[in-house]
């Protein structure tokens, strides 16, 4: 029988992004974008339960059958290491496992422009990093935490649920805590963090109301602050931090985001053309005065035509960034129009570009 950690070895090997484990089917590999069947047997649910308790303790087996979920993240030494997510479905268990490389990557490894360490060494604020689940998020963070390690000397705490990329000391001291052994919740984490004395603070994820108003207070307090969103564009992200809060506290939530809203970073994972890599294509707003006027007088759709005219200012909209990599022949004009959100516009742009 296949053991797991000869499936996660298979990952690494095949250069996969993710395992899929799922009951009647064999297990799957995510390679290029793509879920691929391996060679193996499908999978019963007997069989899924002996792999996927092989990984866990005790105690995290008996608060996965009274959640009926788990977060955490394993490695295998001198392989990598893999962030796990254990489910239930039609009463049978399943499983997601994402390769998280022991290495940590750097901004320049991963392509991500100039102004992002220009947002990492601001002295306080806010940089939130977006995108749909599998876009990169944690990656880009880490780059940026790992840069801020190399070159500033400052007190990092981050809340991760589960903890990926292993961070060491370096400049900075970094302490990193996880949902359920480390802390209990983002909001509960956030709620102690100004005693902990930090000058930068990493939220995994902007899940509530409590964790987003807890770090626009740390970004107001002199802290800076990088956290995450499930949004597809930086005007999204803008209106999903305003419309969590109660009708009431909305203009004053404009008026502080407008004042310690650094960046957005918008990121999309774009299958290459001819291979089984993919390429980065973001969207770059980075908040001037124009920006911020437009977030406090309630004009968050205005704020695209600024961020189409931006470029001087290290900005660039999802649109610009699919058409630069359609026109070096990254990635297809079939592939881009999946990724636009305004395919007439994409190509517009195309045809501008051609020669």
């Amino acid at each position: 029988m296949v053991e797991m950690e000869q499936l996660l070895r298979m990952i690494v090997n095949k250069g996969a992004s993710d395992l899929h484990l799922t009951v009647g089917i064999p297990p799957q590999l995510r390679i290029g974008g793509q879920l691929v069947y391996t060679e193996f047997e499908p999978l019963t649910p007997e069989i899924i339960q002996k792999l996927s308790y092989s990984l866990l303790t005790g105690e995290q087996i008996q608060w996965f059958e009274e959640k009926r979920e788990l977060d955490f993240s394993c490695g295998i030494e001198d392989v990598s290491r893999f962030r796990v997510n254990l489910y239930f479905q039609r009463g049978s268990i399943a499983m997601a496992a994402r390769v998280i490389p022991f290495i940590v990557p750097t901004i320049e490894g991963l392509g991500l422009p100039q102004m992002v360490k220009e947002y990492a060494e601001k002295p306080n604020g806010l940089v939130l990093v977006t995108g749909a689940t599998g876009s990169g998020k944690s990656t880009t963070q880490a780059a940026i935490i790992d840069y801020i390690n190399k070159t500033r000397r400052a007190h990092i705490i981050s809340i991760e649920d589960p903890i990926e990329y292993l961070h060491k000391h370096n400049l900075c001291t970094i302490n990193q805590r996880q949902l359920g052994t480390d802390t209990l919740s983002f909001k509960e984490a956030l709620k102690h963090v100004f005693r902990q004395d930090p000058d930068i603070v990493v939220i995994g994820e902007m899940r509530d109301l409590e964790t987003i108003q807890a770090a626009l207070t740390l970004a107001e307090t002199g802290h800076l602050i990088f956290a995450t969103l499930h949004t597809g564009s930086a005007t999204n992200s803008i209106s999903r931090i305003v419309d969590v809060f109660p009708a009431h506290q909305q203009q004053q939530v404009k008026v502080q985001l407008s004042l310690v809203l650094i960046g957005v970073i918008v990121q999309q994972l774009i299958p290459h053309a001819g291979d089984d890599g993919r390429s980065l294509a973001m969207e770059i707003m980075t908040v001037i005065p124009g920006i911020q006027n437009l977030i406090r007088e309630n004009q968050v759709h205005q704020i695209y035509s600024l961020i189409q005219t931006g470029r001087r200012y290290g900005m660039m909209t999802m649109n610009q960034s699919l058409c630069d990599l359609v026109s070096s022949g990254k990635i297809t004009f079939e592939e881009a129009l999946k990724h636009t959100l305004d395919e007439e516009e994409l190509t517009t742009l195309l045809k501008k570009a051609k020669p």
